[in-house]
């Protein structure tokens, strides 16, 4: 698998819709497609207009992976960026 970055702007409009879908992400991810994607971390911001987005970090077979994971769940998956390095700081 390799590892991505999602970008999904304006995908919340608050924190309850937000924590909705992750519970569904989770499970999805772990129970129907495990072998195809695997959620790792999500960065979660407060957009311009006061919704919220997110930058996640997901291994998948491919960006097709994710799009269908993101099919299932109901949230977006437009921008997706293959990740060619991680530099580590600290």
């Amino acid at each position: 698998m390799d590892l991505y970055v999602i970008r999904r702007p304006n995908a919340w409009a608050d924190e309850k819709e937000l924590e909705t879908i992750v519970v569904k992400s989770a499970k999805v991810g772990n129970d129907e497609m495990s072998d195809r994607v695997r959620w790792i971390r999500s960065y979660v911001i407060k957009e311009r207009d006061g919704s919220l987005g997110s930058f996640c970090i997901y291994e998948a077979r491919d960006p097709e992976s994710i799009r269908e994971h993101a099919r299932r769940v109901g949230m977006p998956a437009d921008q997706i960026f293959p990740v060619v390095k991680t530099v580590i700081v600290r």
